[in-house]
């Protein structure tokens, strides 16, 4: 009897009353950030192999990992989430506070980190330099241009592209299919009246025309290709190996048969080297690189990661969206072609999160969240905890260890975060409650200790599949393996690409599978961990350059449009010339 009392007044008990913290914009702005050779210091980096960018950024000489061939790497670990709501997890601010954590109990750390891009920062989605007193510095710069490396991407992407157009003006003598060309343009703004353009308008002058359009610059190949790249003559070399289209006889074109992947490379010289920053407690940041998080890997570039990894004892890199998309690719894709193992996974959630995912509360963005989403209500979250439980299923399929940081707001209660540890010590993974965005890393001790503990256990890595195995075992591996897939279907045209693409000798290359980043499956509407249902491969792709073949289920944005009232209309500066109105 006492036990149903205690559970009704905790339903009906109010949501405690918010704490207010400064802006990030001014908890930012008012932070005292370290000379740039003394964050480098901070990993053993010497000042020669840093390039500074104005005051409070520098670029990093990848060759400085020549400096410690004889030591030994750092323990590599992913920073990933529960299946994304329109109230955010907090993976980006998480990785910052455990990093700054981590300089808490004495072990040094880097982060990596991708590169915001501009198109959700001036629209709904905002910075992407983490919150409160876990952030990423100098936020604005950070958020704005940074280093120029997309705008790079952009005009590497987009001089291809002219190259194309220039070659069919003047003879096509490599008789392009025009019908097959799949290279569009991109730009680093939200702007869907350029989703799909007619080009070459006008007279004989002024090209050929066809229809075509834009993508984001972060959907680049490109931006995926740099990623991944392991130096600047392997990314020269990939660059080269990027497939454009076809010929009328269907042969595979490629930025190598338009002579364009030398001038390309030459645009992305500088860009191929990582970004030094630092946090709001100086801790040591590498940003570097920011591929779409569907289409592509979402996940920072190799060569960052391989200067953290000879250079500090723990590297913090992020993966996009859930385990099933981002951390998958990491695993699948990333870390073959770094040849890094990860020692351990921190899956990252919240009470409002699993709240969310029990389906009880209708959320939209930039609405206010419902009163009772904030009430005291362990069954709430109970009720969401089947997706917690598949994501740290798939974490421990590929034999990584997971930990699980509850990233905690004021308005959760003990008794919320009991039920997600009591889940923890039943599945016997490690859990930490995290206060980083209200108290930088001091809240992130706990996450940083068993972080560090889970990096020492002995780990069973293994993959989802073997590069020798048909690109459609790739697809069923993934869908049934990690996604919980009954199986898959291939749409006729589907099939067809994927035998063109492996006749033609890329069978050997990784996977990545386009779908919802809204669920587990391939279906938004389905929440927790959906079983019963089949992956509907629709289209194939080949990404060549970077290295992978993607397969598409469902319809894929990959040119966002503004909101009826962006970010982009507060943004400003004020009389002092300071940045105003980013968050």
């Amino acid at each position: 009897m006492m036990e149903i009392v205690i559970r009704i007044q905790r339903c009906v008990r109010k949501a405690p009353p918010l704490i207010t913290l400064p802006s990030d914009l001014e908890i930012a702005q008012s932070a005292t950030m370290l000379p740039m050779d003394d964050v480098a210091a901070q990993l053993g980096i010497p000042a020669e192999y840093l390039v500074p960018y104005g005051r409070n950024v520098a670029k990093v000489d990848p060759s400085v990992t020549d400096l410690f061939t004889d030591r030994a790497p750092g323990k590599y670990v992913v920073v990933t989430a529960i299946t994304p709501t329109p109230l955010g997890e907090g993976k980006t601010t998480t990785a910052v506070g455990l990093a700054q954590g981590m300089k808490q109990i004495g072990r040094s750390s880097v982060l990596t980190l991708r590169q915001p891009s501009m198109g959700p920062t001036f629209g709904i989605k905002g910075g992407a330099a983490g919150a409160g007193y876990s952030q990423v510095l100098p936020m604005e710069q950070l958020n704005l241009h940074l280093t120029g490396d997309f705008h790079a991407v952009t005009a590497a992407h987009n001089l291809l592209a002219a190259m194309i157009d220039n070659h069919l003006h003047h003879g096509n003598a490599l008789d392009i299919d025009i019908d097959s060309i799949q290279w569009r343009r991109v730009l680093d703004v939200n702007d869907r009246s350029l989703r799909n353009i007619v080009i070459g308008l006008g007279g004989k002058a002024d090209g050929v025309t066809r229809q075509s359009g834009f993508d984001i610059t972060a959907a680049s190949e490109v931006m995926t290709t740099l990623s991944l790249s392991t130096s600047l003559e392997d990314l020269r070399e990939r660059l080269g190996r990027i497939v454009i289209g076809r010929n009328r006889a269907g042969k595979f074109i490629t930025a190598e048969d338009l002579d364009a992947a030398g001038a390309m490379t030459v645009i992305l010289r500088d860009a191929v080297w990582p970004n030094l920053l630092q946090t709001t407690e100086n801790t040591p940041v590498l940003i570097h690189c920011g591929p779409f998080g569907n289409i592509a890997t979402g996940n920072s570039s190799v060569i960052a990661d391989r200067v953290g990894l000879r250079t500090a004892e723990f590297v913090i890199t992020e993966a996009g969206f859930g385990a099933d998309m981002g951390a998958e690719r990491f695993f699948n894709v990333k870390c073959r072609v770094g040849q890094a193992l990860p020692a351990a996974a921190v899956l990252v959630v919240t009470v409002r999160a699993l709240k969310a995912h029990s389906g009880r509360f209708k959320i939209v963005p930039g609405k206010k969240l419902p009163d009772e989403l904030l009430m005291e209500n362990p069954d709430d979250v109970l009720a969401g905890m089947e997706n917690l439980r598949k994501h740290i299923k798939i974490v421990q399929d590929f034999g990584v260890q997971p930990v699980i940081a509850i990233n905690a707001f004021p308005s959760d209660y003990a008794s919320e975060h009991e039920v997600i540890r009591e889940v923890a010590r039943e599945m016997m993974v490690r859990c930490a409650v995290s206060t980083h965005v209200m108290n930088g890393g001091a809240g992130a001790v706990e996450l940083a200790e068993q972080v560090a503990l889970a990096a020492e256990e002995p780990t069973n890595f293994r993959y989802t599949y073997e590069l020798d195995w048909s690109l459609q075992e790739k697809i069923n591996a993934v869908a049934t393996k990690v996604y919980g897939a009954d199986g898959v279907t291939y749409a006729p045209l589907a099939a067809k690409n994927l035998k063109a693409f492996a006749d033609a000798g890329y069978g050997n290359l990784p996977v990545v599978i386009a779908k919802t980043h809204l669920s587990v499956s391939s279906d938004p509407k389905l929440k927790g961990a959906p079983t019963g249902w089949t992956l509907p491969v629709r289209e194939v792709r080949l990404a060549a350059g970077a290295g992978y073949v993607y397969a598409i289920a469902g319809d894929m944005t990959t040119m966002p449009g503004l909101g009826n009232s962006p970010a982009a209309e507060r943004i400003d500066i004020d009389d002092e010339g300071r940045v105003v109105g980013l968050f």
